[in-house]
């Protein structure tokens, strides 16, 4: 038994060297390094304008950030705002209606994503049938695609097509087809 036990520390000191010579021992990979939170926001939004008979001004910016290592999924709001006075009816339509968007894309390749928003705006309805109901809220889904071009560095044009899914009688795209934006990107 005490020969055994002075054998012990000899067996340890072997098992010990014996490992120490495997090629295949576990190397931990080197983590990427973390995007910084800066390099993470980009901007981006559209810009419409019309002058004559009729008069129409959009403005929507937004923010988007990128929620993740390989930049493809990334979420944002921004604000939305939309005047217009058509001349062509007497008297002259006007409204305008303001609100805001939540939305998120996913770039499928390099050059094109898929977009879901929800708008929802302040509007006054278009048909009142004869009752004064003031401004209400109106809930707009979006969804669709869009299509990325590079202008320089950071900096790129989009062009979407979204539909309007939950068609609220209210809605100015209500019965539309596909609706066209683009825009300008920054960081996208």
């Amino acid at each position: 038994m005490l020969r055994n036990l002075a054998a012990l520390p000899l067996l340890v000191l072997l098992a010990l060297q014996a490992s120490a010579q495997d090629s295949t021992a576990y190397v931990p990979s080197e983590k990427k390094p973390a995007i910084p939170f800066k390099d993470r926001i980009w901007f981006g939004g559209g810009i419409g304008l019309s002058f004559g008979t009729v008069t129409a001004v959009q403005l929507d910016p937004m923010v988007g950030y990128m929620l993740d290592r390989n930049r493809k999924l990334s979420a944002g709001f921004g604000p939305s705002y939309t005047y217009l006075r058509d001349n062509r009816y007497v008297p002259a339509f006007e409204m305008s209606t303001y609100g805001y968007r939540i939305f998120s894309r996913y770039r499928v390749i390099e050059q094109a994503y898929l977009h879901a928003e929800f708008l929802h705006m302040n509007l006054e309805p278009y048909f009142n049938y004869g009752f004064d109901r003031g401004r209400i809220w109106v809930p707009h889904l979006l969804m669709g695609a869009g299509y990325v071009a590079p202008i320089s560095g950071r900096s790129s044009f989009y062009l979407q097509v979204l539909f309007e899914v939950l068609q609220d009688p209210n809605s100015y795209y209500v019965g539309q087809g596909p609706i066209l934006s683009g825009g300008i990107g920054v960081g996208f």
